[in-house]
């Protein structure tokens, strides 16, 4: 059974998707491209979310090919050229048989009990171990309180400059763009349905808020869909009024789209 909330970190639908489609979900965290560009970053996950929601209701694709063609398609369809497209992470679940499957492309972190290990949560490295020093620079700065300025801005501009020139490479890291090859590059799991007690996905934008204040993954993963919708909220408050300028936790923005979704097996 699957429950879920989003929260835009600004004006308008944000760029942080997810969907259902019955025995599976799908979570992404849409980025738009750094240079001018054609298609925004919402465009992209829109049709992204509903390739996926699709090609999910098919148990005859294994998740690495159901997020190949899903990317192959819209990349078609829209006209996308790699390295001057969109971006997305993206996070999936599916019941099959008697295994939870999870898939994980980005950022974006999975967290699954099990009766047997515990928690074991699992997020992509390889975009964080890009231009370690300019996230190390930025995050200093916020720190000693220089806040969101035109310095801070200066820098996020050089390390997407740096992640640019790494996406989807060997030895850089893979996204949800316009190559197909990033769905063989994601990380794949599988448990057995019987050992999986909940599950919970969520972008870095609500993962960051969520760790930095000792809530309990636990916690989340029983809550309903509108203590979901409030526990965004009080994330969303708490960076506006305790952290604004991102001292306490240093982050590229205020506020950053949210996304978290649970899974439980169905009583």
């Amino acid at each position: 059974m699957y429950r879920g909330a989003g929260l835009p970190g600004s004006r308008g639908s944000g760029q942080d998707r997810w969907v259902q489609v019955g025995h599976a979900a799908a979570v992404l965290d849409g980025a738009s491209s750094f240079g001018p560009a054609i298609v925004q970053a919402d465009e992209y996950v829109d049709p992204l979310s509903r390739q996926l929601a699709r090609l999910l209701q098919s148990d005859d694709r294994s998740l690495v090919d159901v997020l190949r063609e899903a990317i192959r398609s819209v990349a078609s369809s829209l006209q996308l050229k790699a390295g001057q497209a969109p971006s997305s992470t993206v996070l999936l679940t599916r019941v099959l048989g008697e295994r939870f499957e999870v898939l994980v492309l980005g950022d974006s972190t999975a967290i699954v009990h099990t009766r047997t290990g515990g928690e074991i949560r699992t997020t992509d490295p390889r975009l964080s171990d890009i231009a370690t020093d300019l996230r190390e620079q930025y995050r200093q700065r916020l720190k000693t309180g220089a806040g969101y300025d035109g310095d801070h801005r200066a820098i996020l501009r050089q390390l997407q400059a740096q992640e640019l020139g790494e996406r989807n490479t060997p030895g850089g890291y893979w996204i949800a763009e316009a190559d197909e090859r990033a769905a063989s590059n994601a990380i794949v799991q599988s448990f057995a349905l019987s050992d999986v007690d909940w599950c919970v996905l969520a972008t870095d934008g609500a993962q960051r808020t969520i760790d930095h204040l000792g809530i309990q993954w636990g916690d989340v993963a029983g809550m309903d869909e509108p203590a979901l919708a409030d526990l965004l909220a009080m994330l969303h408050r708490w960076e506006a009024e305790e952290d604004p300028n991102g001292a306490d936790l240093p982050r590229p923005k205020r506020h950053d789209d949210k996304v978290v979704v649970t899974w439980s097996p169905p009583e």
